[in-house]
């Protein structure tokens, strides 16, 4: 009986053990939260599974994230995701309300990113850009000037119905310079812009729309993300004074030195040109790695909104006159949308 309890014993030592040892250790957990569908399969496929073939790191996604999510974890005192995506704005607001985590750039590492996407309190995730288009029987505008002439060029608009991806296209249509409106915009202008144009707006609201209204020649000029639009049968567009933006992600403010030892190899490979190679097969949204554009075909590279070529032509939006702004703009836009 003893020899049996003995060996009982043993067993029990020896599955104590085994439970506590290498696979305790192989458990690193990070935990995120992103937009979810094709981008989280992206992610999944592109960073997830080679990042816990080689690091050991499982990756658990939360959807959605954004700015409200990361709010209530702050409040809630209790950090379960280590980060989210996000837009320009939610990263100021984010910042400016002191839940956001600085990055330490050292710790991150990697490969060369361009420096626009180095943020103190945001890593450049993908580029995208909100560019004009057109249908490709119709006269082709040179400027938003000139998209907003619905006399010179006839024809209905299909038109953010969001006002960081309208407003400065109207004022620059209203004649604020491209320089002027980087920095920040008129509103008198743009609203007068738009005020004379509104018997001739279509207001969208999914990206989709906007290629769809010029297929179906509902409306003949769009203003439309670029990767909804280029390439599309049918569809012309360019990157002239197109607004280049960039989705980020945004860190917890307080998370763990554990959960930074799980977070900073999760950035560091994102930082490769491979990578992002990967996640444009699911997505039509470069990364932030200058080297991409080298192992991409010319056709590829035509579209990207972060070649030499289209970024020359663009300009990159001003997040800090946005969230400064915000509660004029956000008034304005609800008094006008009213009177539609």
């Amino acid at each position: 009986m003893k020899k049996h309890l003995g060996n009982l014993s043993l067993f029990c030592a020896a599955t104590l053990f085994a439970c506590s040892g290498p696979l305790a250790a192989q458990e690193k957990v990070l935990h995120i939260m992103d937009s979810g569908g094709e981008y989280a399969d992206a992610l999944d496929k592109c960073i997830h599974e080679p990042l816990l073939k080689e690091k050991g790191i499982k990756v658990v996604q939360e959807t959605p994230g954004g700015y409200a999510k990361m709010t209530a974890q702050a409040k809630s005192g209790v950090i379960t995701n280590v980060a989210t995506d996000g837009a320009t704005g939610d990263m100021f607001r984010l910042s400016a309300e002191d839940l956001a985590e600085p990055i330490d750039w050292a710790r991150v590492g990697g490969d060369a990113m361009f420096d626009e996407a180095k943020n103190k309190f945001g890593f450049g995730a993908s580029y995208y850009s909100t560019i004009m288009a057109w249908r490709s029987d119709a006269k082709a505008p040179a400027n938003f000037a000139e998209f907003f002439d619905t006399e010179k060029f006839p024809g209905k608009r299909a038109l953010p119905d969001y006002p960081e991806f309208v407003l400065a296209f109207a004022a620059m249509g209203g004649g604020m310079s491209v320089e002027d409106a980087a920095k920040g915009v008129d509103l008198d202008l743009a609203f007068k812009t738009l005020e004379k144009i509104k018997g001739d707006t279509i207001w969208w609201q999914s990206g989709a729309q906007p290629a769809q209204l010029l297929k179906d020649n509902e409306a003949q000029y769009a203003i439309a993300w670029s990767g909804r639009v280029l390439g599309q049968e049918g569809v012309s567009a360019t990157y002239n004074q197109g607004m280049l933006d960039i989705s980020w992600w945004v860190v917890a403010k307080g998370i763990s030195d554990e959960q930074k030892d799980l977070l900073y190899p999760w950035l560091e490979y994102q930082t490769k040109a491979e990578a992002q190679k990967c996640l444009l097969d699911y997505l039509p949204y470069p990364g932030p790695s200058p080297e991409l554009e080298k192992i991409v075909t010319p056709e590829v590279l035509k579209t990207f909104p972060t070649s030499a070529e289209n970024k020359k032509v663009q300009w990159l939006i001003n997040g800090q006159w946005w969230y400064d702004n915000a509660k004029e703009v956000e008034k304005r836009w609800n008094d006008f949308k009213l009177l539609q």
